[in-house]
């Protein structure tokens, strides 16, 4: 190797990480000269960082993908493609794994490479796997052994054949996946070793460990940790180790499990390999489970904070649902609800933008949300519990309605967009309506239906005392009615945009409306010890929809109590102004405030929904409608707000007034007198 490129390659490999990523691209002499970094170099440190330091290995196969390109070396792209794939894949990315394995196996096709073309169809088969989906993968890895059995790779049959097997241990098949396993391990002794060698032998002892043949199951596991005492198959060394701990553990020695645990998780740190120590971290806690619930909490939190570290969103909302499953074992029902929670929310915005894309599939899942409810409702034992669950029903069912008006406004907008060809900004904001329903659809609508599920599974438990029954009904309650208020809303605002806004003004005394209101909002504000304060003058009147009054009020004191934190105060407050004829009304509240980005945006489609200072959640819609029918009983609305200070919401509507020839009184000079009498 020249001398150049060797000084170049300790370089890349001893300085500071931090200090390379730093640096332009002209610093990293990719392809200037003769001596510069080959795409072999590109991805050696690829395969270096992957586990270890995923940001870095993304950036030296994008390195490598430019140098590619420059030379039109399609097969080094698609190389770097399918490394891009698997990082993507470890993080639980497989909408991006999936895109990239698709690119690089159209690449490896066009430049005719039958041994890329089948190892990548592989991964797309892994994808599958790690997503549940077996037979679809079991499909992938029979068109990869066509793929190599057409260009004689052998070893490109053997791994096709081993990951086929591993298709049918996840349907639980174990004496298929025997007989392709068998096929892999005839080719194999035809072979040199290699790592598919311990992964046949990895294979072996899981099958033979579900089938309760722990003693084949062990000596396969420990040749394979045996064969694999070498740096470079130290990641399979540890995926061997912890399969052996979980044969000794079923046998019921968990000690020996612990201590073969313990060891994985050390040589998992050391080889900086974090998959493997996630791996390791859960499989600790699983054994120490009833045993020392202690001990399985403390690997499960450090399993969390490592997954957290790395970005790995998927394997953080496996630990999570594991959390929630011990503590409710444990019955330690409220951290278990609090830790469902966590996975419910990290989960919704984790799938976020794939179920963006896919909102139809709403239709199937409130059918299963359906289904589940008649289930839950056969088990409940009191009129209570069956309460709950007639009201999930109908509010899948109303969830139904709103997919209905939205498929019936979809219709309407692509209708116009054929006549009204030359009106594009009228198309612009039709769009932003139609992406704003299908964002609250997918997201809004998704939390409060998993809540739901989440509070009746928990009451299924015989082992609830009374008062944790009681608490877990009431929270139960507030989750429908969320859901109910989400869904109202919803379609208040669908049959807006479909039918228009419809009014009927009349003479309304605010005062008694506003007392209402506060009867609704009064029990999320004693949850969070708020105080409202009604300083409205009883002697008013005012020219307005009472409904659309009520909702007006109803919002914005809800809102308030949303973003003010415990102890806080919420006043709503009148004024006559008598030069302009209208009373102004305001609700103000001593909580986070608004940025002043967000306030020219806060009444538009445009606007997005915030949580508030206890989590809770909202469509981001309420405010839209309101100003909509501020708008049509001829008022107006805004807002003053200073971060960390408060908000004050005002809107103002006309001063109703009687008129006597030569005189004119407002009402709230009328209702004083009557007082008077």
């Amino acid at each position: 190797m020249p001398l150049l490129k060797f000084v170049l390659l300790i370089l890349m490999f001893c300085l500071p990480l931090g200090w390379v990523k730093a640096q332009s691209a002209a610093s990293l002499p990719v392809a200037k000269h003769n001596n510069a970094l080959t795409i072999s170099d590109l991805d050696k440190l690829v395969k270096r960082y992957r586990y270890s330091k995923p940001d870095s290995a993304v950036y030296y196969a994008n390195q490598a993908i430019l140098l590619a390109q420059k030379t039109n070396d399609l097969n080094g792209k698609a190389m770097m493609l399918n490394h891009l794939g698997m990082i993507d894949d470890n993080l639980g990315e497989f909408e991006s794994s999936r895109a990239k394995y698709s690119e690089a196996l159209q690449l490896y096709r066009k430049k005719g490479n039958a041994v890329g073309e089948a190892a990548v169809i592989i991964r797309l088969g892994v994808v599958e796997l790690r997503k549940g989906n077996y037979d679809k993968a079991i499909g992938y890895f029979l068109q990869s052994l066509k793929v190599a059995d057409r260009s004689n790779n052998e070893a490109g049959k053997m791994e096709a054949y081993l990951t086929v097997s591993e298709g049918y241990v996840g349907q639980r098949k174990f004496k298929m996946a025997l007989t392709y396993l068998n096929i892999a391990e005839g080719i194999n002794k035809t072979l040199p070793f290699s790592n598919l060698s311990l992964n046949i032998y990895n294979n072996y002892g899981i099958i033979y460990r579900e089938l309760g043949l722990t003693e084949k199951a062990k000596t396969y596991l420990e040749k394979g940790i045996l064969l694999s005492d070498e740096p470079q198959y130290q990641g399979l060394n540890i995926s061997l180790t912890n399969n052996l701990a979980k044969v000794y553990n079923k046998e019921g020695n968990k000690r020996k499990s612990i201590q073969l645990q313990k060891s994985a998780l050390e040589k998992a740190r050391k080889i900086q390999n974090y998959l493997r120590e996630y791996q390791t971290l859960t499989g600790l806690a699983d054994t120490y489970g009833a045993l020392n619930g202690k001990e399985a909490i403390h690997y499960y939190n450090l399993a969390l904070n490592l997954v957290r570290e790395k970005g790995a969103r998927k394997q953080e909302i496996e630990v999570l649902g594991r959390l929630a499953d011990l503590y409710k074992s444990q019955k330690n029902f409220e951290t278990a609800l609090l830790m469902k929670e966590k996975q419910n929310a990290l989960a919704d915005s984790f799938f976020y933008k794939k179920m963006a894309r896919q909102v139809v599939s709403l239709q199937s899942g409130y059918e299963l949300y359906k289904s589940k409810a008649r289930v839950n409702q056969l088990k409940q034992q009191n009129s209570r519990q069956r309460l709950e669950s007639n009201v999930f029903i109908g509010l899948c069912i109303a969830s139904l309605f709103v997919v209905a008006i939205v498929s019936y406004y979809f219709y309407k907008t692509r209708k116009l967009n054929k006549l009204l060809n030359t009106a594009n900004t009228s198309l612009e904001e039709s769009n932003r309506v139609k992406d704003k329903l299908f964002s609250v659809l997918a997201h809004d609508l998704r939390s409060p239906f998993a809540s739901v599920l989440d509070l009746m599974h928990l009451l299924e438990d015989d082992d609830i005392g009374a008062e944790e029954r009681v608490m877990l009904v009431k929270k139960l309650t507030t989750a429908a009615n969320i859901s109910l208020e989400t869904l109202n809303m919803l379609l208040k605002w669908g049959e807006m945009q479909i039918k228009g806004v419809r009014l009927n003004s009349m003479i309304v005394e605010p005062k008694q409306a506003i007392t209402r209101v506060m009867g609704l909002v009064s029990s999320s504000a004693e949850k969070k010890k708020i105080r409202i304060i009604d300083r409205v003058d009883e002697h008013m009147a005012i020219t307005v929809d009472p409904n659309h009054f009520e909702f007006i009020v109803r919002n914005l004191l809800s809102n308030a109590v949303k973003f003010t934190a415990s102890g806080g105060n919420v006043i709503i407050a009148a004024e006559i102004d008598t030069e302009l004829s209208e009373v102004v009304f305001s609700v103000t509240d001593s909580g986070v405030g608004i940025k002043a980005e967000r306030i020219d945006r806060i009444f538009n489609i445009s606007n997005t929904s915030t949580k508030g200072t206890n989590n809770e959640t909202g469509t981001s819609l309420g405010l839209l409608i309101c100003k909509e029918f501020i708008d049509l009983n001829k008022g107006r609305i805004w807002v003053n707000s200073v971060v960390n200070q408060g908000s004050t919401f005002y809107f103002a509507l006309p001063l109703f007034k009687v008129t006597v020839p030569g005189v004119q009184i407002d009402t709230l000079s009328i209702k004083a007198s009557k007082a008077d009498i």
